[in-house]
């Protein structure tokens, strides 16, 4: 099929592109430069250019706690304005299916443990994350209204946090893992001997390795059909504590490990009920955790262009 993958030259994106042409689509990798999302006419373009008939909708602003902090408002204009605009373009064009990748963001601070999709609405989201959740949890809503007036084929999948090679390591937008493997490596590197994290690190949170997330991705886009949201995960927790235990180990990073507990925790668990898509598409995750880490290590370690002053 010839697919048009927004965001497709970003983390999650080059991850699922390169899925998509080994599995024979014909696929379209718009460029932000080129087209802006959150203006109606270059999206209008970007279809006319791409002409897709199957669209992966992955763009979006996104980062850490500060990160979040920082663009709240940024944040949920961008990300709502992307997904309406790709929506509504989507239904001009009459593509066959649209899937959209949503956010575990969106779920209330004190979802019932493991997330379920029917307590989505249950609550408001963590609070220093809940403008780019509330945006990104408004397309589950603008896609099931689309397929009730219009028939779009749109779909909403849930990733948890996603981690692995080509992710952002930029320590004023990264998310946890990124940042703790690049603090840690980069400690080790200059011989430095203790290195501060945020909150207090009880926290919990479930990560799904970049390539098993595409590979759900890909999935959902040829085998479901469905207007219910669907969570992607592996549906294992750990605290942050401890994975900048294993994180240390893995590094080879001896020093001392000091938590800010000045800075925000953030939500206080994260962790998945992952039946949807197994029952509804067949996805279970592949890469086990220290794999998937070794991994990230192992290519962070040889981008040198990466490692720089904090």
């Amino acid at each position: 099929m010839k697919a048009l993958v927004t965001g497709g030259a970003g983390f999650l994106g080059s991850h699922l592109v390169a899925r998509l042409e080994a599995h024979g689509h014909d696929v379209f990798v718009p460029r932000r430069r080129d087209y802006d999302l959150t203006v109606g006419g270059d999206a209008e373009r970007l279809f006319r250019d791409a002409r897709p008939e199957i669209v992966y909708h992955l763009a979006a602003e996104v980062g850490g706690i500060g990160a979040n902090r920082a663009n709240p408002g940024r944040y949920w204009f961008a990300n709502l304005a992307m997904g309406v605009n790709v929506l509504e373009q989507s239904r001009i064009a009459a593509v066959d299916k649209v899937v959209l990748a949503g956010t575990i963001c969106a779920y209330p601070k004190f979802a019932p443990i493991p997330f379920r999709e029917a307590d989505l609405w249950e609550g408001y989201p963590e609070e220093t994350n809940a403008p780019y959740g509330i945006a990104k949890k408004a397309l589950l809503v603008g896609a099931q209204g689309y397929r009730e007036q219009y028939g779009l084929n749109a779909i909403y999948l849930l990733p948890v946090n996603l981690y692995g090679p080509r992710d952002n390591f930029d320590l004023e937008s990264s998310h946890v893992i990124p940042a703790l493997i690049r603090k840690m490596v980069d400690a080790q590197e200059r011989d430095e001997h203790q290195v501060v994290l945020w909150g207090d690190g009880s926290p919990t949170r479930e990560f799904l390795y970049v390539d098993d997330c595409a590979e759900g991705l890909r999935l959902a886009g040829e085998r479901f059909d469905g207007p219910e949201p669907v969570n992607l995960g592996t549906g294992i927790e750990i605290a942050i504590r401890d994975l900048a235990t294993v994180i240390a180990e893995l590094c080879g990073y001896d020093g001392e490990i000091v938590w800010d507990t000045s800075r925000p925790n953030g939500q206080p668990r994260r962790q998945l009920d992952v039946t949807r898509a197994t029952e509804l598409f067949g996805f279970t995750a592949q890469v086990g955790f220290r794999d998937g880490l070794e991994r990230t290590i192992a290519w962070y370690r040889a981008s040198p262009e990466l490692h720089g002053p904090r």
